[in-house]
């Protein structure tokens, strides 16, 4: 007969194993590790994911994560209000933002259309963006999601939805990763990189 852990310490590895990228190995090491934590600190962390699930929420503008409403980026005066930056998910803003290389507003869709999934149009956040593009200042949509079968089929069909507007649709460059071999990248990528080249 092999041996069990007791209840609780497998609810534990259960409950962090149904975490994105954590196989069940790694919730064993995780579980091990946590219960070795020095009483607070187990605390604080526990305390830390309860704050942090009663306290943020979604912006009612954009859809980011936020803790006041609306959001800091959709409260910042001195940012672009002309252009709208759509991405798939919340942590996509954050990855943008660290490139300190974009000054407009967001909008998170919460997903990409799948209908292998049965995710369609008016399973994401897509309504809200066309509602907020009326009235507004806003001249260009950069269309950011993932370079997926997913994110593609979503950035055409907001395109389609936007472009009768008379608003600018731009899609984000897709191409080969700084540092990377041109020998080992996959045709799609190469024929991206193909077809967004630039004049230097």
């Amino acid at each position: 007969m092999s041996y069990r852990f007791p209840g609780p310490f497998e609810n534990l590895v259960k409950q962090l194993s149904g975490l994105p990228g954590i196989g069940g190995k790694t919730a064993q090491r995780l579980a091990f590790y946590i219960l070795s934590m020095p009483d607070d600190k187990a605390s604080q962390l526990a305390g830390a994911i309860t704050d942090a699930k009663s306290k943020m929420k979604y912006c009612s503008v954009c859809g980011n994560l936020t803790e006041s409403d609306p959001c800091s980026i959709c409260s910042d005066e001195s940012r672009d209000r002309t252009t709208i930056c759509v991405v798939e998910q919340a942590r996509d803003v954050a990855a943008l933002e660290r490139t300190r290389e974009y000054n407009g507003l967001y909008h998170v869709l919460h997903g990409a259309i799948s209908p292998m999934d049965g995710i369609g149009p008016d399973d994401i956040n897509l309504k809200q963006l066309i509602i907020r593009l009326q009235n507004s200042d806003v001249k260009e949509v950069i269309l950011a999601t993932n370079p997926t079968i997913e994110g593609e089929a979503t950035a055409m069909y907001a395109a389609r939805l936007i472009k009768p507007s008379g608003i600018r649709v731009t899609r984000i460059a897709h191409g080969i990763p700084v540092g990377g071999d041109l020998e080992y990248t996959d045709e799609v990528t190469l024929s991206k990189a193909m077809d967004g080249r630039r004049d230097l």
